[in-house]
């Protein structure tokens, strides 16, 4: 098992930017891909970033360039750093992890924490 734990959370105001992190713990070498996805309310969840063990990373469109996903593999941590943060932004962010970089993608992630709120304000 898999255990993944998110902090950095909080309120911002818009244009401001926070740092997530996400700390995994249990079977890590189990863990190719992680990522981060939010869930706003009233809104379908959204896969916001990605990145394997290597490096490897993938962004929606709609935070492509105000967004980071970075990993520290030493640490068993992946970290987003959120710039330009707008209202819309607002939503709870959950950390994701699986052992298959495609399952990840496709929403069909084993693991997950219990999810951030980050809140904008205009």
């Amino acid at each position: 098992q898999v255990q993944l734990v998110e902090s950095g959370g909080g309120l911002v105001q818009a244009g401001g930017s926070l740092r997530l992190s996400c700390a995994a713990s249990g079977i890590i070498f189990s863990i190719n891909a992680m990522g981060w996805y939010r869930q706003a309310p009233g809104k379908q969840r959204e896969l916001l970033a990605a990145i394997t063990s290597g490096g490897h990373t993938n962004y929606a469109d709609s935070v492509k360039g105000r967004f980071t996903i970075s990993r520290d593999n030493a640490k068993n941590t992946v970290y987003l750093q959120m710039n330009s943060l707008k209202a819309e932004d607002t939503a709870v962010y959950y950390c994701a992890a699986d052992r298959d970089w495609y399952r990840l993608l496709r929403y069909e992630f084993r693991y997950w924490g219990q999810g951030t709120q980050v809140t904008v304000s205009s």
